[in-house]
């Protein structure tokens, strides 16, 4: 065939100008094969500003786990609600925060018992918060650079200040993700890069401290992205979801998260990926093309 007229083949035939058009979209409301999880406010034009209808809204479209990193922060009634709620719809809770006090400054970089003694009274109350919403992972912040520390005192100061949080919630099964933050957006901070996190796990040596792999946070600051997941494997706890630039949903930006779903869904993974982005578009339009670019990346996964 010539050139010219297999370019016009091409441009008459849907299945070849638009790959995604190929595949077979799942049905509004089928489970995910991944299990992703929106948070408060991502729906709120569909579902209204009531949280446990937001919940069934989400439920209805086939999500199946939950984020809400401001848990910790709710009333205990309120912790109580929701995670009642996500038990009876099916949803797994995903991370909240559990360290506000000592996520920034130089608190686990710099030694002081203080900051030790704060950390591990915070973890305390992240661990009566885990049991009222069914919470098995949370989010720990690692603050700052000491920039009048060498590298290897910080690191020591943070591994035995992550050693006194494992001894907290190691007892209950619980699990703290340590998160890497960029340098773009949060310009300082100790903890930057995946290979870093996965050092301070090993060294900790306990199944409560593990490696969130934030996907738009590690664009930022490393790139290598399959490759890296690989590495970092046997040490991720959660993921969290984001393209670059822009960090709203998979496919506004340059992330191939169809290949990066794939990878993580051949491994197994057991854990639960965040939804840690905004909406790209504003109202009801852009919160179906949250659900629809999740459906398209994740259909390209096939069945469980």
């Amino acid at each position: 065939m010539q050139r010219r007229q297999l370019l016009a083949a091409s441009l008459a035939s849907p299945l070849l100008t638009s790959p995604a058009a190929s595949m077979t979209r799942s049905s509004r409301g089928e489970p995910f094969n991944l299990p992703y999880a929106p948070h408060f406010g991502m729906f709120k034009h569909h579902a209204g500003g009531d949280p446990v209808a937001q919940l069934e809204f989400a439920r209805a479209e086939g999500f199946t786990a939950w984020e809400d990193n401001g848990m910790g922060r709710k009333s205990p009634e309120q912790q109580k609600q929701l995670g009642a709620a996500m038990q009876r719809l099916g949803l797994q809770m995903g991370v909240f925060v559990c360290n506000w006090n000592t996520a920034w400054n130089e608190s686990f970089t710099s030694g002081k018992k203080k900051m030790v003694q704060s950390f591990v009274d915070e973890l305390k109350g992240a661990v009566e918060t885990a049991k009222r919403c069914g919470a098995t992972w949370m989010t720990a912040v690692l603050g700052n650079q000491a920039t009048n520390q060498r590298q290897g005192f910080q690191d020591a100061n943070a591994i035995e200040m992550l050693r006194r949080g494992a001894e907290v919630l190691e007892p209950h099964g619980l699990v703290m993700v340590l998160e890497p933050l960029n340098f773009r957006n949060h310009p300082g901070m100790f903890l930057e890069r995946s290979d870093h996190a996965y050092m301070l796990c090993k060294a900790v040596n306990s199944p409560s401290v593990k490696v969130l792999f934030d996907i738009y946070h590690q664009a930022i600051s490393e790139g290598n992205l399959i490759p890296n997941i690989e590495r970092c494997w046997d040490e991720i706890g959660y993921f969290q979801t984001g393209d670059n630039p822009g960090r709203k949903e998979p496919g506004t930006g340059e992330v191939n998260y169809k290949n990066i779903f794939k990878r993580i869904h051949d491994r197994k993974f057991e854990g639960v990926l965040g939804m840690e982005h905004e909406n790209s578009r504003e109202g009801k339009e852009g919160e179906r093309a949250v659900i629809d670019a999740y459906r398209a990346a994740d259909d390209f996964l096939g069945g469980r």
